[in-house]
């Protein structure tokens, strides 16, 4: 039988994190109690460490303001290409019109 899979918010991963940091006990003590895996604990400890600010950014959501920017300029940009193509689509209509 397939266990799903749980998902935590980040404020318990930088709480259960923070609690690790600060306290004498052992990792797997702390996860026990928590009732996650001591390996998930040290993975998110890395992931903390690595960059607080970005660390546990979420499902399919980007921690990085420039990237979410540059995304959005570039769906901008096809959308004015292609709003240039139909201006010069129809400028070519209306020119042999007028001939």
């Amino acid at each position: 039988m397939r266990e799903t899979r749980r998902n935590y918010p980040r404020e318990f991963k930088t709480e259960a994190v923070e609690l690790l940091l600060s306290s004498n006990q052992a990792a797997k003590q702390i996860a026990s109690d928590l009732g996650i895996d001591a390996n998930m604990l040290h993975r998110w400890k890395r992931e903390y460490l690595a960059s607080k600010e970005r660390a546990f950014p979420g499902v399919g959501q980007n921690g990085d303001t420039d990237e979410k920017s540059l995304r959005a300029m570039q769906k901008q940009l096809r959308e004015m290409e292609e709003e240039r193509d139909i201006l010069k689509k129809a400028l070519a209509i209306f020119s042999k019109q007028a001939r």
